[in-house]
């Protein structure tokens, strides 16, 4: 294919493409955000216990994984269109089937199937934007997406509190696969060609030979785990919450969906800093930055926790402080991550996607454990563990890309 030239302004028409991939985005995370509040539901009505809730997000990342390996690579070969607009019409099918479960297990695998999309939003999606906007543009428009995707876990609670009072839990996937529809629509109208190389192998031995090589490469591994357990946090919070808020401490599934606001404004809050600072400062700035709100926030979690094991309010504080962190970092650690190799952008977003849906997925269960074993205080020491490895890794990505910058200047 032609060489791709990058845009460095955003017009009408290029906006349309970001837009169209975040509605899909969005409709992959409130297929899980707007069902939380009626999990409960979904578990008496299928007469399992209660933690069944968090394996609905498990099996949802672990999904995630399974194709991030092909897909990226795929991508490369073919092109990031194809392979993307498939990704979404699968994920479109798979919600519609939901309506027809009939037990706890064949919902699981659902979900697992839902979760397979997943891997074409990191893979397939992320690196399309990044490959056809410069850097300023495109950390400034992730950072805007990422607000968008936002309103998932924002407005999903309340959404699925407001809708499940005068329906049912099956017909919300219905609503999930129609926005979805848009989604594919909106893609298929506006998404650019961005790649596209026939001569890349998908053999087995190349696939692994080239990710053994990223495996072995500090910058992709320490920056893929740095992204991954900086969303743990939030991620375990999104996944108990109800069982924390709802099942041991009693409130309604409103005051629920109440308390998610905060934690997920504080995010949006994080996120419109990032796009105001990202024209302004090298994008290694606002990693600096958002390290004290991450380590303050999990500490107050933390603290809180010891002095009061019910002291949910507090725990949502420190979670909220927490999530401005989180807004401030995520997108320019991604785009320092898959430009620290020079392998192909679709194999080193498969790789960075792998890696931080398995740290999430052992976040999220690890999270599990220590609250049904020792409550809100184990629950806030595992995620201030995450914090505090985050905060290594990100110190050491940072000195290792300092010293490739330097010795790539005096080349």
């Amino acid at each position: 294919m032609a060489l791709f030239v990058p845009a460095s302004r955003l017009t009408r028409r290029h906006l349309i493409f970001p837009l169209s991939l975040v509605l899909f985005e969005f409709a992959t995370y409130i297929a899980h955000d707007m069902i939380q509040p009626g999990m409960l539901l979904v578990t008496h009505e299928f007469h399992v216990g209660p933690e069944w809730v968090s394996a609905s997000l498990t099996a949802y990342l672990i999904g995630g994984i399974m194709l991030q390996w092909l897909l990226g690579p795929l991508s490369d070969k073919l092109g990031r269109r194809p392979v993307m607009l498939s990704g979404v019409a699968f994920f479109m099918l798979t919600c519609m089937a939901t309506h027809w479960v009939q037990s706890i297990e064949q919902f699981v695998a659902l979900r697992f199937l839902q979760g397979v999309s997943l891997c074409f939003i990191g893979a397939v999606g992320y690196a399309a934007i990044q490959e056809a906007f410069d850097e300023s543009l495109s950390v400034k428009i992730m950072s805007l997406m990422a607000n968008v995707a936002l309103l998932a876990p924002l407005a999903g609670p309340l959404a699925g509190a407001a809708f499940l009072s005068f329906s049912d839990w099956r017909t919300m996937f219905w609503v999930f696969g129609g926005i979805t529809a848009v989604a594919l629509v909106g893609l298929w109208r506006s998404m650019p060609e961005t790649s596209g190389d026939r001569s890349t192998s998908l053999s087995i031995p190349s696939l692994a030979k080239g990710y053994y090589a990223l495996l072995k490469d500090r910058q992709v591994m320490s920056g893929s785990l740095a992204i991954g357990l900086a969303t743990v946090p939030c991620l375990a919070w999104v996944a108990l919450s109800p069982v924390i808020l709802i099942h041991d401490e009693g409130l309604s599934r409103m005051d629920y969906a109440l308390l998610q606001l905060p934690v997920f404004i504080a995010m949006i809050a994080g996120n419109l800093t990032l796009g105001r600072l990202a024209t302004r400062l090298p994008i290694e700035q606002p990693l600096r930055l958002g390290a004290w709100p991450i380590l303050i926030g999990l500490f107050i979690a933390a603290i809180s926790s010891a002095i009061n094991a019910h002291s949910y309010l507090w725990l949502t504080a420190g979670l909220s402080v927490y999530g401005f962190g989180t807004g401030l970092i995520n997108a320019g650690l991604y785009r320092l991550t898959l430009f620290s190799s020079r392998v192909g952008k679709g194999r080193v977003a498969a790789m960075l996607g792998m890696v931080t849906i398995v740290v999430f997925a052992l976040g999220i269960e690890a999270a599990k454990a220590a609250y049904f074993s020792g409550g809100s205080l184990r629950f806030s020491l595992i995620n201030l563990l995450c914090g505090v490895l985050w905060f290594c890794l990100v110190r050491a990505f940072l000195s290792e890309n300092k010293r490739r910058s330097t010795l790539a200047v005096q080349e």
